[in-house]
């Protein structure tokens, strides 16, 4: 029988605890993960570089010149747009990686499910760590053409790492979440990439919320990614600090639903080998 009790449940702190605990080895798996997605590729790790500045490319030439989209007045410009429009796409890609990774994620691991001290309430983590690679990547490409295009970086962007703090509990809680129903419900996989999509129109990443009608506007901060969205966007862009408040009350929903999320992966978790 896989003991659940290793960690106190009662314990907020517990999802950071499993983090601490086990971190070289969330580390070596975050790293395989890494490296076998890439193996075998002419351009290796290049890759994880290309991706998205590709699809930054087809962003902008679709919604900057096809459809002329300009983020504001004062910010013209198809490279200028591009850079607001990345910002966004970073955060939205760190969150889609995981979760549409998270529904097969104990599926495609159940040889860790037969081995009773295997902690897997750890895949998570080494799925967000890396996600986070492919974030880091990303955000010095944007970095970099912020350079070219402004001439500088925005001091601001210092804050960049406590905005990804705040959201990688929500994020990893995302994936505990769907991993656990992932087992019961193998349709969730399809389901999940309709959400995650939808969940990128839906957040301001490619248009300012201005466009939307103002009695819908409130309704953009329903969706988990807008907060950080524009916290990012504030720090790399605009170079003005997040809105704290915001960021605060985030901070806590983010912890309460990573705990909330780890104490249901943990109390599933006994079932998972009947399923397998």
């Amino acid at each position: 029988m896989i003991m659940i009790n290793r960690y106190r449940l009662a314990d907020p702190l517990s999802p950071y605890r499993a983090l601490v605990r086990h971190f070289n080895l969330i580390m070596q798996l975050a790293r395989r993960d890494v490296s076998d997605r890439y193996r075998g590729s002419l351009m290796g790790l290049f890759w994880s570089f290309v991706n998205p500045l590709v699809m930054l490319l087809i962003y902008t030439f679709v919604f900057g010149v096809i459809f002329k989209a300009r983020w504001s007045a004062q910010l013209g410009g198809h490279f200028a747009f591009a850079l607001v429009l990345f910002s966004g796409l970073n955060i939205n890609s760190l969150f889609a990686e995981c979760a549409n990774r998270a529904p097969t994620l104990i599926i495609s691991n159940t040889n860790f499910v037969k081995k009773v001290v295997f902690p897997l309430e750890i895949l998570s983590w080494s799925v967000v760590g890396a996600a986070l690679f492919h974030l880091l990547i990303s955000t010095i490409a944007l970095l970099v053409i912020a350079i070219f295009v402004n001439g500088f970086i925005p001091w601001t962007v210092v804050f960049l790492p406590l905005i990804v703090a705040v959201f990688l509990p929500f994020v990893a809680g995302t994936v505990w979440l769907l991993a656990s129903f992932g087992v019961f419900l193998r349709d969730l996989k399809q389901a999940i990439g309709i959400i995650t999509t939808a969940l990128m129109f839906l957040a301001p990443i490619l248009y300012p919320k201005e466009l939307v009608p103002p009695q819908y506007r409130d309704l953009l901060y329903l969706n988990p990614l807008t907060v950080i969205v524009e916290a990012s966007q504030d720090v790399l862009i605009w170079g003005k600090p997040p809105m704290w408040s915001y960021l605060a009350l985030y901070a806590l929903a983010s912890g309460l639903f990573a705990w909330a999320s780890f104490v249901w992966f943990q109390r599933t978790r006994k079932g998972f080998a009947d399923v397998l």
